[in-house]
C-alpha cells in the first residue's frame, strides 16, 4: 500500500528538509553565470601562452614536484603546465557530465514532494554552467586536450546511469571526483592564485558553487547511510576508499598521450602518478574531509581502515570541513 503523500514527502525529517531549503536559497540568490560573471574579452583575462604562471607548483601538482620537471627549460615547463591545466579543466567538465547523468536518473524515481528533487535540479543547472565555463576557458587556452583517460571516457556514459540505481554509491562517487578537484583549487587560491587570471576566476566560481554541492553530498550520505542494512553498510565501508582512490587516479592522472607529447620518461610519469613520497602525500591530502565523513558515518571500521592504508590514502581526518593541510610544503 502506498504511503500518504505527506509521509512520503518527509521521509528524512524536518532537519534535512531545512538544510535543503537553505541550499536551494543559495542556488537562487548566490549563483553565477559564466557569460555574465566573467568578462572573457577583458584585457586582464587574455590568455598568454608564454605566461610563466603556467609553471606547475610542486606543492600542489605531483608532476611539478618531480626533479625532471624542475630541471626543464622555462619555456618547456610553461608548455607542459599549460597542457596539464587545460586537460584537468577538460576532465572536470567530463566529470560534471557524469554527475548530471546520475542525478537525473536518480531524481526521476523520487516520489512527489521529495525534498531532494528541487535541489538536485539546481545542482545540475549549476554543473551545466560549469561545463560551459570550463569549455570556454579550454577554447581560449588553445590546447587541444583529450580530458579523461581513454577507459573512463568510454565508460562515462554508463557510470552515471548505473549510479542512479545505487544512490549511496553515486554520492560517494560524486565526492570521490569533487573532493580532489576542490582540494586542488582551494590550495592554489590559498597560496595566492599564481595562475593566469582567467583560470583563477573560473576556480573561484567553481569553488563557491561546489561548496553547496559537496555539502549536499555529505548531508545525503548522513541521512541515507544509517538507513542501510548492516551488511550493506559493511560493504559500503569497504567500497568507500576504493571509489575514492579509483576516481582520484582517473581525474588527477593525465592520459598517456600527455607523456608522449612531451617526452616524459616512463619512470618520471610513474613517480609523479603516484609512486614518490611527495606525490603520495598529495594524493592522501585530497581526502582529509572524506576520512572525517567516513568516521562520522561509522564507515571507518578496522577492516576498512586497512583498505584506506593499503590504497595509500590514509592519514589524519580533517578537524573540520575544508581544513587546510598543515605543513604541506614540498621539501
Amino acid at each position: 500500500m502506498a504511503l500518504p503523500f505527506a509521509e512520503r514527502a518527509d521521509w528524512f525529517g524536518p532537519e534535512y528538509r531545512d538544510t535543503l531549503e537553505a541550499l536551494n536559497d543559495g542556488s537562487v540568490h548566490r549563483r553565477f553565470d559564466p557569460y555574465l560573471d566573467i568578462d572573457w574579452d577583458a584585457a586582464e583575462f587574455a590568455i598568454d601562452p608564454e605566461d610563466p604562471r603556467w609553471v606547475l607548483a610542486p606543492d600542489f601538482d605531483p608532476l611539478g614536484a618531480t626533479r625532471w620537471y624542475r630541471e626543464q627549460p622555462l619555456d618547456r615547463q610553461i608548455a607542459i603546465g599549460r597542457w596539464r591545466v587545460a586537460n584537468s579543466i577538460k576532465v572536470g567538465a567530463a566529470f560534471e557530465s557524469m554527475l548530471i547523468r546520475g542525478l537525473m536518473h536518480y531524481i526521476m524515481k523520487l516520489p512527489n514532494g521529495s525534498p531532494e528533487f528541487r535541489y538536485c535540479l539546481h545542482e545540475m543547472t549549476e554543473e551545466c554552467n560549469h561545463i560551459q565555463m570550463f569549455q570556454e576557458l579550454i577554447n581560449r587556452i588553445g590546447v587541444d586536450v583529450p580530458g579523461m583517460r581513454p577507459m573512463l571516457r568510454r565508460l562515462s556514459p554508463f557510470v552515471g546511469v548505473i549510479g542512479g540505481y545505487q544512490p549511496v554509491g553515486l554520492f560517494i562517487g560524486i565526492l570521490g571526483g569533487e573532493e580532489p578537484i576542490d582540494h586542488y583549487q582551494k590550495s592554489i587560491i590559498r597560496d595566492g592564485g599564481n595562475l593566469p587570471p582567467a583560470v583563477v576566476r573560473t576556480m573561484e566560481i567553481h569553488i563557491a558553487e561546489e561548496a553547496r554541492h559537496i555539502s549536499f553530498a555529505h548531508e545525503f550520505l548522513r541521512v541515507h547511510v544509517p538507513k542501510m542494512s548492516a551488511s550493506r553498510k559493511a560493504l559500503t565501508a569497504m567500497l568507500f576508499p576504493v571509489i575514492m582512490r579509483w576516481l582520484a587516479a582517473e581525474i588527477m592522472t593525465p592520459p598517456k598521450s600527455f607523456a608522449a607529447e612531451f617526452d616524459i620518461p616512463e619512470d618520471v610519469f610513474r613517480e609523479a602518478f603516484w609512486d614518490s613520497p611527495q606525490s603520495r602525500r598529495i594524493l592522501a591530502g585530497y581526502f582529509g574531509d572524506m576520512r572525517l565523513l567516513a568516521s562520522e558515518l561509522g564507515l571507518m571500521t578496522p577492516l576498512a581502515t586497512r583498505v584506506w592504508t593499503k590504497l595509500g590514502i590514509s592519514g589524519p581526518a580533517s578537524r573540520y570541513r575544508s581544513e587546510p593541510e598543515r605543513g604541506r610544503r614540498a621539501a
